[in-house]
């Protein structure tokens, strides 16, 4: 499942300088993410450390450099938010949010679980997204009314009833306080749940929401280049996501609960007001 889905797009999407839809323009930059991405696996090298585990690679900032001059010849009055590099803010409403590498931690050490993160946001709400896993060449793919994809296949989540049918995955952040009040809520909920599985990308954790992959999905700790593609995903996939409080979501939440609407429902009666925030 490549790139070249023909899926509906929406209507309302700006064009481009070029005469290209914002579609085909979101396709070509993840083309080229994804030549970059897998043309240095096993090649890449570290070039900063922002904390523990948390890594910036010479192929993040390729990808980077060649995604924003993409977008910036092709809507020079776009903003641009990007996590390695300061925002490019212009004030026409329209900001594109740009993960290079989601799940860096996993791509510097070979780990098969990273992808490239894009979404297309007016007023900072999600009106395109596009998570492209490289080593699958699995293209999701969403527009506001236009349904979520994969590849020519339309996406929906998971219709498991409660926790305990689900399997939970989860991703453990950068904060390691949270991160332990994640696992210490999750060992009062255990065993009642199938299974939980921790991925190391927060984008592909939605997007496998959005595809029934995962029933339920709960981050603590993210950024809107982590989760500005997955929010609208998850939704146009029939899903809900709200905020780790149970509020609704932005891509300024920092946290986050995902998945089918009843078995949202079910986590959320069971941890939102306990100390696990």
């Amino acid at each position: 499942m490549g790139l070249a889905a023909d899926t509906p797009v929406g209507r309302s999407l700006p064009q481009a300088r070029s005469g290209r839809s914002a579609v085909e323009v979101a396709r070509l930059a993840a083309r080229e993410a994804g030549r970059l991405i897998m043309a240095n696996v096993n090649r890449s090298q570290v070039v900063h450390r922002k904390g523990r585990g948390d890594l910036v690679t010479d192929v993040d900032l390729a990808v980077e450099r060649s995604v924003i001059e993409l977008l910036a010849a092709e809507y020079p009055d776009h903003g641009i938010l990007s996590e390695e590099t300061s925002p490019h803010q212009r004030g026409d409403g329209w900001l594109w949010v740009i993960d290079p590498v989601d799940g860096t931690r996993n791509y510097a050490s070979a780990i098969p679980l990273f992808c490239f993160n894009l979404a297309l946001c007016h007023d900072r709400q999600p009106a395109l997204a596009l998570t492209y896993d490289p080593v699958r060449r699995e293209s999701f793919f969403a527009t506001r009314g236009g349904g979520a994809w994969l590849g020519r296949r339309r996406i929906r989540v998971s219709q498991k009833e409660s926790v305990r049918a689900s399997v939970i995955g989860m991703d453990m952040g950068y904060d390691d306080e949270r991160a332990r009040r994640l696992l210490d809520s999750l060992l009062d909920l255990w065993p009642g749940m199938q299974a939980v599985r921790i991925m190391g990308s927060g984008a592909l954790g939605l997007a496998y929401v959005a595809c029934g992959r995962y029933d339920l999905y709960i981050h603590h700790l993210l950024y809107p280049w982590d989760i500005a593609a997955g929010i609208l995903l998850v939704q146009e996939a029939g899903g809900i996501v709200t905020d780790r409080d149970g509020a609704p979501v932005t891509i300024e939440s920092q946290g986050i609960i995902a998945g089918g609407p009843t078995a949202h429902a079910d986590l959320a009666r069971l941890v939102v007001g306990t100390p696990w925030r």
